[in-house]
């Protein structure tokens, strides 16, 4: 049978994938939601008018590192996922099929919070320090040219009153800047930090076996603000759709060679965007990538990649810019009910700017699904 025939299994398993990563993982879900063939279910098929549900539990680690930030101490996060769900289903005419996904669950934290990508934190205490330095100066001029008639000594008192000022300011000012970066959750370790509650809703239409198109919305609630993670609901919000080249039934164990890859070829589009939990905007994205899915014996390998259009909210002063990424996904069916999966994503940002740089940031994660 075709594995463009979803299994009730495989589209669980795909669907609560989503929510996971800083990266926004859901394309790799997008991408085998075209039918590519996860195996270690039932493939059954759903006639027209037929439905089905099944609740569904995920347990994933994970893990953000942004190596391409100028924060000190390189942000990163981690955390410990359980989300709690399920898929319903319907068949449609000529093997097309419509569902919906939904999943809520906790999210143990350390370090930071996850967020949408391409965030930079903006230095306003500097900005703020430096406006505060002009307007003493100003302040210092106008003094000079009002009190030029008062004896020499009391002019050298003053200025001894005015550079014990200045530095005992600029003390306060470091103190707080160590602090700051304390506080924005960078130093060294990454603590435990507070448990989020996160979720997730996906609606997927599929008029064939070939064609898919998705929506999805992702909220996430920080419990309690702690450095830069602000109380509050983050959300993205995200749409696309993949189109499978063939007919996705590439299983190299099974003696399949070159000439099948263009069965495990998919293209696809997606769009994502990201608010913080305070209302600001971090910006959009779309990405318009190739992937290849394929499986050898029961282990099923996805690897995605291409260029990432990304427009950078206004509060970070940044223009639009092209980066690259690529992800590469592992499934494997533990039993009837089980699936164990791995992911790795990594982007490269290609410029160079205040609070971002030339460089990578990766999102790696593991864990089980079980279907009921």
């Amino acid at each position: 049978m075709s594995s463009h025939k979803f299994s009730s299994f495989a589209l669980a398993t795909l669907g609560l994938l989503a929510p996971f990563g800083i990266n926004a993982v859901l394309p790799t879900a997008a991408h085998a939601g075209a039918g590519h063939n996860h195996g270690g279910g039932s493939e059954e098929a759903l006639e027209e008018g037929e439905f089905r549900a099944m609740p569904v539990i995920t347990l994933e680690g994970h893990g953000g590192y942004e190596n391409n930030l100028t924060n000190e101490g390189k942000p990163a996060h981690y955390a410990i996922d359980g989300m709690f769900g399920a898929v319903m289903e319907w068949g449609l005419a000529n093997d097309g099929k419509f569902a919906i996904e939904a999943a809520v669950g906790p999210a143990l934290v350390w370090g930071e919070a996850e967020h949408f990508y391409g965030r930079v934190h903006v230095e306003d205490e500097h900005a703020g320090h430096g406006d505060t330095h002009a307007s003493h100066s100003e302040k210092h001029e106008e003094h000079e040219e009002h009190e030029e008639h008062e004896e020499h000594e009391e002019h050298e008192e003053h200025e001894e009153h005015e550079e014990h000022e200045e530095h005992s300011g600029h003390s306060d000012h470091s103190g707080h800047s160590e602090s700051g970066h304390a506080a924005h959750g960078h130093e060294k370790g990454q603590p435990y930090r507070r448990i989020d509650l996160k979720g997730m809703l996906q609606a997927r239409y599929q008029p064939n076996d070939r064609l898919t198109f998705n929506a999805t919305w992702q909220p996430y609630f920080v419990t309690r603000s702690q450095g830069e993670d602000i109380q509050g609901v983050k959300h993205e919000v995200s749409a696309g759709v993949t189109y499978a080249l063939g007919d996705g039934d590439v299983n190299f164990a099974l003696g399949d060679g070159l000439e099948s890859v263009i069965d495990g070829v998919f293209i696809s589009v997606s769009n994502h965007s990201g608010w913080e939990s305070d209302g600001v905007y971090i910006g959009n994205y779309t990405d318009p990538w190739v992937g290849f899915g394929f499986n050898y014996d029961l282990l099923n390998v996805t690897l995605t990649g291409g260029p990432r259009f990304y427009t950078p909210g206004s509060y970070s002063g940044l223009s639009q810019r092209t980066d690259w990424g690529g992800e590469i996904a592992f499934e494997y069916p533990i039993s009837e009910s089980v699936v164990a999966f791995a992911h790795w994503e990594a982007t490269y940002s290609t410029v160079s700017a205040k609070g971002w740089r030339k460089g990578f940031q990766n999102h790696v994660g593991t864990g089980l699904t079980f279907r009921f």
